[in-house]
């Protein structure tokens, strides 16, 4: 093992303190451990063990709509239908939460949540797409929002810490997620008790970027998850539908699920 600092002569070391070098290893250590803590919080990534793989899933029973864009249509337009601030309103987002986004693409979500959870909560906004991250990481170092964590998953496993999430929501990416079933089974030990997961889509085939709502059912319903509300939002052909998700140990098992069919 490489010594991390430069060794003196054998005579100066005999004749030193050891506490010396000791000290200077307490300042090193010290010294990371301020770089780290001063780091912005979207710079940071996540250390968090790999969720069962995806081999252990059925593959969706229905096609898989490409990834074509990280905005769904122009910005502009979604605040003009005033989806945002009806989720705010159905979902109960208030100062404090932790939510993540997933499938957070341009980030729409992300710079308007990370208002309304405030300076006591946190935004994690989660993707799989390189280049999404990347943009991801300018818009919110632009905007300067310290309460957003940048993340990138896997298509089977959204890669977040234990017991850190109050909500997660997938807005308009639900038909794009390529391993439904492992995602959700993975997406479960990251839920706190009372969680919930909210899923925003179009009422259209998952060929033409949307979810039918009672496919959407059935896939969840597959891993163990509950719906609880359904509402279609005014202004859009959109719905979102909120579930309860099932204890970890409450999950089906891998091998005991069946693939839902699209109708």
């Amino acid at each position: 093992m490489r010594w991390p600092f430069p060794r003196a002569p054998t005579k100066t070391m005999a004749s030193q303190p050891r506490v010396r070098l000791g000290g200077l290893m307490q300042m090193t250590i010290a010294a990371v451990f301020a770089m780290t803590f001063a780091m912005p919080v979207w710079a940071q990534d996540f250390l968090v063990g790999p969720g069962a793989p995806a081999a252990a899933f059925p593959k969706p029973d229905r096609p898989v709509a490409d990834i074509i864009s990280p905005i769904w249509h122009d910005e502009k337009e979604r605040d003009d239908a005033n989806e945002p601030r009806q989720l705010v309103r159905l979902l109960g987002i208030r100062s404090g939460m932790t939510v993540a986004d997933i499938g957070a693409g341009s980030g729409y979500y992300v710079v308007r949540l990370s208002l309304v959870v405030g300076p006591r909560g946190r935004i994690i906004a989660e993707d799989v797409v390189p280049e999404y991250i990347q943009g991801l990481r300018k818009r919110v170092r632009d905007r300067g929002l310290e309460n957003v964590v940048i993340n990138r998953g896997e298509p089977h496993d959204p890669g977040l810490p234990a017991d850190s999430l109050d909500l997660a929501i997938l807005v308009h990416t639900y038909h794009e997620i390529a391993q439904p079933y492992a995602l959700l089974y993975n997406l479960v030990p990251a839920l706190k008790p009372g969680a919930r997961v909210g899923i925003v889509d179009a009422y259209r085939p998952t060929a033409e970027h949307g979810t039918p709502p009672d496919l959407l059912r059935c896939e969840l319903a597959a891993v163990g998850y509950r719906q609880i509300t359904f509402d279609r939002l005014a202004g859009s052909e959109a719905y979102l539908a909120v579930f309860v998700p099932p204890s970890v140990a409450g999950r089906t098992p891998p091998q005991a699920m069946v693939a839902c069919k699209a109708r």
